[in-house]
C-alpha cells in the first residue's frame, strides 16, 4: 500500500468528526501552558532551595558505643 492510498483511506475518517462536539481549543491549551510552565518553575526555585539546605545527622543514642566496639571485631 502506498502513501496516497494510505492518505485516501483516512480522508473519511477526517470528514467525520462532529462540528458540534466541545474541544479544549485555545483556552484550553494556554492553560494547560501556564500550569506546565508554573510547575517547572516550582520545580526550578525547589532545586535551588534545596541546594541551600546544609544537614548534619545526629547522632543515635547508643551510637558511640556501637563505634567502639566495631573496631574491636576487627581485630578479631
Amino acid at each position: 500500500m502506498s502513501a496516497s492510498q494510505a492518505l485516501t483511506h483516512l480522508v473519511p475518517l477526517a470528514q467525520e468528526v462532529d462540528d458540534n462536539k466541545v474541544t479544549p481549543g485555545l483556552l484550553g491549551f494556554i492553560i494547560f501552558a501556564a500550569l506546565a510552565v508554573g510547575v517547572w518553575l516550582l520545580m526550578k526555585s525547589m532545586n535551588r532551595h534545596m541546594g541551600r539546605v546544609t544537614f548534619k545527622e545526629a547522632p543515635l543514642p547508643g551510637a558511640e558505643s556501637r563505634a567502639e566496639a566495631e573496631p574491636e571485631r576487627e581485630r578479631g
